[in-house]
């Protein structure tokens, strides 16, 4: 007896209603849908490293430990409470190798890319999502303009512009780095995977190390040390940033985005301007670059530089730094890399348009303007939001842990900072952390990955037309 299509829809209405519920509250509220799923995704790696084989000891894992290495892990921040390379058992540095790449991607970038994989077609919810991952005012109430870094027909590209530069990117950084690895004695098995592992911790811009002596071996290797810069650099300046490139490369007539000019541009000046820092504030550290020749000096310094703005590798001892050094370093942290990329940080187009106000007010002007474009004052409000909370975030953090551990003012807003911004560079106070500090790290790193963008999203979304207006009165600033 054949089946109706009502019966057969029936049948089906467990799966199709949760289906719909899923669905609909993604598309309803990006920025919640965004929260959940990280929180399921921790709470799965939780589990998993609490397990015995995830241990080269075969014990279980502290929850505190297991809690905050998933939270580092998915957060792809690099920050740890344990000895990451010994540890841990191969099992253990696969759910690692495996939480940086589904961390690194974004949330909502890897529902869209699940979806297009489930279904073979990528929908108008879907699309809608990943193109609010990577630009929060694509849920603006209202029309966008188009004239941003990712076109909404461009989503599909986007996609798979993440899943190929991710392969791609990483498995170049892997061939460079692989003679190396030979070269320094190790065999070939051994050399493959911690070259795997390396490409895909600065692809991802998380910072571990699988290997005990970390660095150490590699400190004086300008190859070596240039090919994780590459890929941290890469990993940084955003998805949307490496599909313009990947698409303007194949046209005559190349035409670039303003997010694309102002995230390369901003990006550009950080990195010199922190190497040449670290060259003047450093040149006389004898437990830094003290001993180094002038050409070790430049390269360390810029080596640094780099992973300060979210690479998390180091050649040196972050707290034999001055403490001039330290702050240095914490701005280059709290900035962070380009949007939608896998570093973090409040991100460096947020500087870009806080800069470009004040410039426009120094000069008397009411439009912002940058390369011949006017930027809305919507996207500047969106970008104090951003910086504010962060700013919030980090001093809220820094209070808590100071009064819970009395350390040094320095070294708790550094790891702080860093937790915030997913660095993983360290001065070792995270490693000595009480169990309620290393929750709080945790709560911090969960708020530097999900919270800003969450928070940028739910404010784009929030916006709506009022009926009315209060009377202007304006207040003395400044």
């Amino acid at each position: 007896m054949a089946t109706t299509p009502a019966a057969r829809r029936g049948a089906a209405t467990p799966v199709v209603r949760v289906r719909g519920a899923l669905n609909a509250f993604a598309s309803r509220s990006p920025s919640r849908f965004a929260i959940l799923v990280f929180t399921l995704l921790i709470l799965i790696f939780t589990l998993l490293f609490s397990l015995p084989i995830a241990t080269v000891k075969g014990s279980v894992t502290p929850l505190a430990d297991a809690l905050f290495t998933a939270v580092s892990v998915i957060c792809v921040t690099g920050l740890s409470t344990v000895d990451m390379a010994t540890h841990w058992s191969v099992f253990g540095h696969l759910l690692v190798y495996l939480g940086v790449q589904i961390g690194a991607v974004g949330v909502l970038t890897m529902a869209s890319i699940l979806g297009l994989v489930i279904s073979r077609r990528l929908g108008l919810r879907a699309k809608l999502m990943a193109a609010s991952d990577s630009n929060p005012l694509r849920i603006h109430a209202g029309p966008v303009a188009e004239g941003q870094a990712v076109r909404l027909g461009e989503v599909g590209k986007l996609l798979t512009t993440v899943a190929l530069s991710m392969v791609v990117i990483e498995g170049l950084v892997a061939v460079l780095l692989l003679p190396r690895m030979l070269l320094a004695g190790m065999s070939f098995g051994s050399a493959l995977w911690e070259s795997l592992y390396y490409s895909a911790m600065a692809f991802t811009n998380t910072g571990f190390a699988p290997n005990a002596e970390g660095l150490t071996p590699f400190a004086e290797d300008f190859w070596f040390l240039g090919a994780l810069m590459i890929g941290v650099f890469l990993g940084a300046i955003g998805f949307p940033v490496i599909l313009a490139i990947a698409s303007n490369l194949r046209k005559k007539r190349r035409r670039w985005s303003i997010h694309v000019k102002l995230t390369l541009l901003t990006s550009v000046i950080l990195l010199v301007a922190g190497a040449v820092l670290y060259i003047v504030l450093e040149y006389d550290n004898p437990k830094t670059f003290g001993n180094l020749d002038a050409g070790h000096t430049v390269f360390q310094s810029f080596f640094l530089s780099t992973m300060a703005r979210s690479g998390g590798f180091s050649t040196i001892q972050i707290s034999d730094l001055h403490g001039s050094s330290l702050l240095v370093t914490d701005m280059l942290m709290f900035i962070g890399g380009g949007s939608a990329s896998t570093a973090g940080g409040i991100k460096v187009t947020t500087l870009a348009v806080l800069f470009l106000a004040a410039f426009a007010e120094a000069r008397g002007v009411e439009s912002m303007d940058a390369f011949r474009r006017r930027i809305p004052v919507d996207v500047l409000r969106l970008s104090v939001a951003v910086a504010l909370w962060g700013a919030t975030i980090v001093a809220v953090s820094t209070i808590v842990i100071l009064q819970m551990t009395k350390a040094p003012l320095d070294h708790v807003l550094f790891d702080v900072i860093s937790a915030f911004a997913t660095c993983g560079l360290s001065t070792g106070l995270t490693a000595s952390l009480p169990d309620p500090g290393v929750y709080v790290m945790a709560v911090t790193m969960f708020c530097g990955r999900v919270g800003t963008v969450t928070l940028a999203a739910a404010l784009a979304q929030s916006q709506r037309k009022q009926l009315y207006q209060n009377p202007e009165e304006r207040p003395l600033v400044g």
